[in-house]
C-alpha cells in the first residue's frame, strides 16, 4: 500500500462532549453527555496500490482511485476498461479540491471497475495510484455513541459513526500527523469534487479518508467536517480524546490539511459532491449555515467580517473574509462556482 499506515489505533472517544447540549443560541461552555455506545459494523476498506503509468487493477470492485504524481499538474489522465465508468475516453485529472506541492493529485470515482489505465504529464515522475473499495470489504465493528452527538444542538456523525478506521492515522507504529492546535481565525468552504446524488456518502467519506491519510500521506482526512446532500454532518480530522469535534478542551482548533499553506487556525468544511454547475441541496446549505453559525458564535467570530489571517506557524498573512471558499486562498475551482456564488447568502444567514 502506498505510504502504508501501521500500528495500533488509539481508542476513539466514546463519551461525546458538545459546545452546548441544547439548540439555544446563547453562549455556553462545554458539557459532558454520557450516551453510552452500541456496536455497529462497516465494511473494512480494501486497497490495491500500483506505481507508474499504464494498466492497473484490483481483485475487487473499485469505488475510487486515488492518484499522486510529481511534475506538472495538468496533463494526467485515467480511463476505466470495465464497470459503470468505462467509456474508452480519457478523463483529465487535476483541478480537484486536494492540492499538493510540486505535483498533482486526484480522487476519481471508479464505478465498480476492476481495471484502469493511467497516463502522466510529460516529464512527470513518482506516479502512484491506489484502488480503494469502501463497500465490499469484511465487516469491521465500531463502538458508536447510542445517542446523536451534537455541536451546540447540531447533530453530527462522530468518526466511529461513519466507520473511521483509526489505524489509518498511524505509520510505522507512530501517529503520522501529530495533532497541533491554534486559535480559530477563519472558516473555509470546500466541495469534495465527487459524484452528486451519492447513494452512500459515508462510504465516500471513508474513501476520502483513505486518499488523504494514505495516498497523500497526510495521516488523516483533510477536513474538519463534511456535509452530505441530506444535510448529515460528519466529523472529520481527529482532534483528541475529549470528544469535542475539531477543537481541543481549551477551545483551540486542530490543524487539518484542506488549504495548503493556510491550515493552522483555519477550519475546513466540505460539501460532498461537485458544485460546479449543480447547486448544493437545500438541506446541505442549511446544515452548512447552521454549523458555521454555531462555531462562529462559540468562538466570537463575525462570518461577514474582512480579516487578515496570520499563519501562526510562519507568520504568512492573507486578507480574506472570515467565511470564504477554497479559491479565496489558492488557485482552484473549489468549492465550485454554484457554492461560491452562495457564500454571501450563507455568511449573512450565519450572522443572524
Amino acid at each position: 500500500m502506498i505510504g502504508a499506515a501501521g500500528g495500533v489505533a488509539a481508542a476513539a472517544a466514546l463519551t461525546p462532549v458538545v459546545f452546548a447540549a441544547t439548540e439555544s443560541d446563547e453562549p455556553s461552555g462545554t458539557q459532558d453527555v454520557d450516551s453510552g455506545t452500541k456496536a455497529e459494523t462497516f465494511p473494512a476498506t480494501r486497497t490495491d496500490a500500483a506505481t507508474g503509468t499504464g494498466e492497473a487493477g484490483a481483485d475487487f470492485a473499485i469505488s475510487y482511485v486515488g492518484l499522486r504524481w510529481a511534475g506538472a499538474q495538468d496533463g494526467a489522465g485515467i480511463r476505466f476498461t470495465d464497470g459503470a465508468a468505462a467509456s474508452g475516453e480519457w478523463q483529465a485529472l487535476g483541478g480537484g479540491c486536494a492540492t499538493v506541492e510540486d505535483g498533482g493529485t486526484a480522487l476519481v470515482a471508479a464505478g465498480d471497475a476492476t481495471a484502469y489505465e493511467v497516463k502522466a504529464p510529460d516529464g512527470a515522475s513518482g506516479v502512484r495510484s491506489l484502488a480503494i473499495d469502501t463497500t465490499g470489504g469484511a465487516d469491521k465493528t465500531f463502538q458508536v455513541p447510542s445517542e446523536t452527538t451534537r455541536v451546540r444542538g447540531v447533530g453530527y456523525l462522530s468518526r466511529p459513526a461513519w466507520g473511521a478506521d483509526e489505524s489509518k492515522r498511524y505509520k510505522d507504529g507512530q501517529v503520522n500527523s501529530p495533532e497541533t492546535y491554534y486559535p480559530l481565525q477563519t472558516i473555509t468552504v470546500h466541495h469534495t469534487d465527487t459524484p452528486n446524488a451519492d447513494p452512500d456518502p459515508a462510504a465516500t467519506v471513508r474513501a476520502i479518508y483513505e486518499y488523504h491519510a494514505v495516498t497523500l500521506d497526510w495521516g488523516d482526512i483533510g477536513y474538519h467536517f463534511l456535509i452530505d446532500e441530506a444535510g448529515v454532518i460528519y466529523e472529520g480530522r481527529y482532534s483528541g480524546d475529549d470528544g469535542v469535534p475539531a477543537f481541543d478542551a481549551d477551545g483551540k482548533l486542530v490543524t487539518a490539511f484542506h488549504t495548503s499553506g493556510y491550515n493552522s487556525g483555519n477550519l475546513g468544511i466540505a460539501l460532498i459532491g461537485t458544485l460546479v454547475e449543480q447547486a448544493p441541496t437545500d438541506a446541505a446549505k442549511a446544515s452548512l449555515t447552521r454549523l458555521i453559525k454555531v462555531i462562529a458564535r462559540f468562538k466570537g467570530l463575525d462570518p461577514q467580517a474582512k480579516v487578515t489571517f496570520v499563519n501562526p506557524v510562519n507568520g504568512v498573512t492573507k486578507d480574506v473574509t472570515t467565511v470564504g471558499g477554497h479559491r479565496d486562498w489558492l488557485q482552484t475551482d473549489c468549492p465550485g462556482q454554484t457554492m461560491y456564488d452562495l457564500l454571501t447568502e450563507v455568511r449573512a444567514a450565519a450572522s443572524r
